[in-house]
């Protein structure tokens, strides 16, 4: 069965904080243990995240949720200007659609105001998904976020009219 046809998506309110942050760490923690290692887990998502800094990182841009009833899904958090920042989902909801489905409304949403490109940077673990949904790559990075090496890759969409 395809749980994305039993999600409802809508914008993201302040009381949905603590579940994304909560939806944000399980899956840096749970489903990216292929590609990055514990230190490298820890450094991207703290297991004690601070609330006050992710209010604030959230105010920035337009978030949407993605619920199954009662419970958080996932998220995708973007700039107006077309920059895709986050895309997470639980991971009991992994590979259900979820992702592809907050995708597609934030990509309606953004062609709605005009946007003719989406840019990303994409961890090692997203590439596939946003490669899937048309991004080219066009640059590859090596960070540094608490300490850690990551490897990440700076992509982009042109939008059809």
């Amino acid at each position: 069965m395809d749980i994305a046809n039993s999600i409802v998506i809508r914008k993201y309110r302040i009381q949905d904080l603590s579940p994304v942050v909560r939806v944000f760490t399980d899956s840096v923690h749970e489903l990216t243990a292929a590609a990055y290692d514990e230190t490298q887990r820890y450094a991207w998502a703290s297991r004690m995240p601070n609330l006050d800094t992710w209010q604030e990182r959230l105010a920035s841009m337009e978030t949407l949720v993605a619920e199954d009833g009662t419970t958080l899904a996932g998220f995708i958090s973007y700039e107006p200007s077309g920059t895709i920042d986050l895309v997470f989902t639980a991971p009991n909801f992994a590979r259900q659609g979820i992702a592809s489905a907050l995708y597609h409304e934030a990509e309606q949403q953004l062609k709605k105001k005009g946007v003719k490109e989406l840019h990303t940077e994409s961890s090692v673990i997203a590439r596939p998904f946003f490669e899937k949904h048309g991004f080219e790559v066009l640059d590859e990075q090596r960070v540094t976020i608490r300490g850690a090496q990551f490897l990440r890759f700076t992509m982009r969409k042109k939008l059809q009219e």
